[in-house]
């Protein structure tokens, strides 16, 4: 018998969007994917071919748990260059992807009963990775007239004598809000003493201002990032975990005896990705705004509310509730019945109920068909 913790677990209603959408497919049916949050550009082949050379010299075998030392120091030359910091490679440990990492951490960080502040809407596992560490969710709400930021003084408002974290996602999913310079000092100061983890999965994708880290403004952070977005490598499971000095050594026995290491030649990859051409990011970037603002265009003509432009990630959280208050319900409608896979809302928490999040992680011709086909949905 499985334990209550793990019968208790909600589901990942994303992935059961598109585990459905394709049945539909094996089925037959024609289907629209702007449910999940891949990008549909391949790897670029700079990286491709380095994966290969490691695997033709050899690098097949264990690594360092933190990581192989050459990636680790890219890492740290990456952050330092784009944000004027002095991270050392002494600072970064190197994992299968950001989950992983930020499951080490809430392992390293947890008792019983001790909480984490978080934005509600949130993504969607960040809960679960507490509550399943035997932490408690503490929620701060946002809305959507302010972008779904998060407010500072509401952080500050929500810390008490056990919080142990709090958590904070920019550029976010699922909202695309971005996180300025403002917001994020702001936050720092509001933390106290308090770390906050910074889950950076999607920076570098944004469209208005400037890009921005946590570790600008407070040494007492830990970032999460990888290269399944910028670098279009979801099924390489690359990622890291940058940290304070003091909490390597706890965080990379933990490593050693969860996860080993990252596999070998994927590693290999990821130096070059951050040291290769970064041309195809820039226009990657470029083509991913295009979709940004004929997406919004598109989606405010079918009638969803938007009233403030996501500026990062890839997503739009669209107000739905002229259509449906049950997010779940209407987004199987709309895959059943129009053969486009959207997510509810309720994925990312009860203050997103009432919404749609569509990814524009796909072309602009998938993108138009598969509004066009809501809407003609929506119509009957």
């Amino acid at each position: 018998m499985f334990s209550r913790k793990s019968e208790n677990i909600p589901p990942f209603h994303v992935m059961e969007v598109l585990e459905r959408a394709q049945e539909l497919e094996r089925a037959g049916r024609s289907i629209i994917h702007l449910e999940i949050g891949e990008p549909d550009f391949p790897t670029a082949p700079h990286i491709c071919e380095a994966a290969v050379a490691a695997l033709k010299a050899g690098e097949t075998k264990y690594t360092h748990s933190l990581g192989i030392p050459e990636l680790r120091e890219a890492v740290a030359e990456s952050y330092n260059s784009r944000f004027g910091l002095g991270i050392s490679a002494g600072q970064v440990i190197v994992t299968s992807g950001t989950s992983p990492a930020l499951l080490l951490l809430f392992m390293g960080l947890l008792e019983q009963g001790d909480e984490v502040v978080m934005s509600n809407p949130y993504y969607a596992c960040y809960p679960n990775f507490v509550e399943y560490q035997g932490g408690k969710n503490v929620f701060v709400y946002t809305n959507e007239d302010e972008g779904f930021s998060l407010v500072p003084e509401a952080v500050a408002c929500a810390i008490t004598s056990r919080t142990k974290a709090i958590l904070i996602n920019s550029p976010c999913n699922p909202t695309g809000h971005v996180m300025d310079a403002h917001a994020l000092k702001a936050i720092s100061e509001a933390a106290g003493d308090v770390p906050i983890i910074s889950d950076e999965i999607y920076q570098g994708l944004i469209y208005k201002g400037k890009d921005h880290s946590i570790l600008e403004y407070t040494d007492n952070a830990f970032v999460l990032n990888g290269f399944s977005k910028l670098y279009a490598m979801t099924g390489w499971r690359l990622g890291y975990l940058i940290a304070p000095p003091e909490y390597i050594r706890p965080l990379q026995k933990l490593a050693q005896n969860f996860f080993i290491c990252a596999n070998s030649f994927v590693q290999h990859a990821g130096i070059s990705a951050l040291r290769g051409p970064q041309e195809h990011v820039k226009e990657m970037i470029a083509t991913y705004d295009k979709r940004r603002r004929f997406i919004l265009k598109r989606l405010r003509g079918t009638g969803f509310v938007i009233t403030r432009e996501p500026e990062g990630a890839y997503y739009v959280l669209a107000n739905a509730r002229d259509f449906g208050s049950n997010s779940l319900e209407l987004s199987r409608r709309i895959l059943e019945e129009a053969g486009v896979a959207v997510t509810p809302g309720i994925d990312f928490g009860d203050g997103a109920e009432g919404y749609l999040r569509f990814s524009y992680a796909s072309s602009i011709e998938n993108i138009g068909d598969g509004i066009d086909r809501i809407e003609k949905y929506l119509k009957t």
